[in-house]
């Protein structure tokens, strides 16, 4: 076997199998089990959620083991599929600074639809989500930001992290690991041209044709079939075609670092993140200020190019674009004093409070900011009032980046703000099964996901 950066970064998926979790690792893994779930749970009941059960059914029919949110059990490639979908919906899933995609969707939906059809231990399915960040980060970072606006990375570089997660989780050895991501990199696709279009619902079909592909894969090269080897730094492979320009150094370098599980965020605000420090910098301002939205003559907010390629609409015509708009986040939680889940469900889009504020939201782009992207997001928000005053603030993280994370009481009260419908038992018993994956003393225990976990 010719040794190749792809080779390296399997044969790395194997080593992390033989050693020790750490604690810190653990934790973190506890942490995304619990954004999972509030994003499914918090989206469980829309229509949206609907179709994609549907969907799922109806092209992958038949009764199975393995759990749905909100509906009944699927065979599990379709449980991955709908769950991977849901689970994006609302915008509110874990992210990624460098990567630039959703990877919790893709790396655990898989792992989890597997678990229900065949014994598997915690420690096992431990090590094929970790394995599924890990492949999908590391992907998504080569790929890069020329990528990113392009394609969407969730669909591209995490359909290879779904096929690692997914290999990994059925146990599969070295070789056919590596065939299954090079699978999967074949079918990897996710164009950006729908957010032009306005068909941003079909945006969270996305992870769920990645995770659809992953599994595929996965079974594919169990069964025997080969991948491309090269799939990420060949003459024909993902950089080469795909718009890459990130650092091919990312794919197999620096492989004793922790793992990139460690480097997600856990979004603060439901919606698009490239938008997240403009509504961290207004709510710095809120916070120190409190402005009252009829006083305020302007808003000038300054962000980085590249978020109004993925969120730039204009103003939202329907709820689906609510998370892309840059003007409606920012009036909402100005006028509002929050922004919740409900403000993207159900927006008053012709309030005249709203809109009378909303034209007064001026956004220009920085090319300094840009060169600072996509370590950093930078963003300055100004509010001048009608008296003369004029307050500012700027921000580079986000809330809930690895440099200003959630904690676990923090990350439940998150689940019960995001997902109001949960009762108390529920969430308990939610929080008791994601917080297991922190105990290693768990690690044989049986990974079984229950049903009461999905809201059934």
């Amino acid at each position: 076997m010719s040794h190749t950066p792809e080779s390296a970064l399997a044969a790395h998926l194997i080593a992390l199998q033989h050693r020790p979790i750490v604690q810190a690792t653990r934790d973190r893994l506890a942490q995304a089990m619990l954004d999972w779930f509030t994003a499914g749970w918090a989206a469980m009941a829309t229509p949206g959620a609907a179709a994609l059960r549907d969907l799922a059914a109806t092209s992958l029919p038949g009764r199975g083991p393995a759990q749905v949110f909100g509906g009944e059990p699927l065979q599990p490639l379709a449980a991955g599929f709908a769950n991977a979908g849901i689970g994006h919906l609302r915008e509110i899933d874990d992210a990624h600074r460098a990567a630039m995609l959703h990877p919790g969707v893709v790396a655990i939906s898989p792992v989890l639809a597997l678990a229900a059809a065949e014994p598997m231990s915690m420690r096992r399915a431990a090590d094929a989500i970790i394995a599924g960040y890990e492949v999908a980060l590391r992907v998504g970072e080569v790929l890069g930001a020329r990528h990113a606006a392009s394609f969407h990375a969730t669909a591209t570089a995490g359909a290879v992290g779904a096929a690692a997660a997914s290999a990994v989780a059925l146990g599969l050895p070295q070789e056919q690991l590596h065939h299954a991501m090079g699978i999967a990199a074949t079918q990897s696709a996710g164009l950006w041209q729908l957010v032009d279009d306005e068909a941003h619902e079909s945006k969270s079909l996305h992870p769920a044709f990645a995770v659809r592909n992953g599994m595929m894969a996965a079974w594919a090269a169990q069964s025997g079939f080969p991948g491309a080897r090269a799939f990420v730094t060949g003459r024909r492979g993902l950089h080469a075609l795909l718009n890459g320009d990130g650092p091919l150094a990312a794919l197999d370098g620096e492989l004793d670092a922790p793992e990139r599980l460690n480097t997600v965020t856990i979004k603060a605000w439901p919606c698009c993140a490239q938008l997240f420090t403009p509504l961290d910098a207004t709510r710095e301002i809120m916070d120190a200020h409190c402005p009252s939205a009829e006083d305020i003559a302007s808003v000038d907010v300054v962000i980085f190019p590249h978020a109004l390629k993925i969120a730039g609409v204009h103003w939202p015509a329907k709820p689906a674009e609510t998370p892309f708009c840059l003007r409606y986040v920012v009036a909402t939680l100005l006028t509002e004093g929050r922004l919740g889940i409900d403000h993207m469900e159900a927006p008053d889009l012709h309030s005249p409070a709203l809109l009378a504020l909303a034209e007064r939201v001026r956004v220009a782009t920085d090319d300094e900011f840009q060169r600072a992207f996509p370590q950093k997001r930078p963003s300055r928000v100004t509010v001048t009032m009608k008296d003369g005053r004029n307050f500012s603030a700027v921000r580079e993280l986000r809330r809930g980046d690895p440099e200003d994370p959630f904690d676990w009481h923090q990350l439940q009260l998150r689940m019960r703000a995001f997902a109001p419908a949960m009762t108390d038992a529920q969430a308990a018993l939610l929080t008791r099964w994601c917080a297991a994956f922190g105990d290693a003393t768990r690690d044989d225990a049986q990974c079984l996901p229950l049903t009461e976990l999905f809201g059934r």
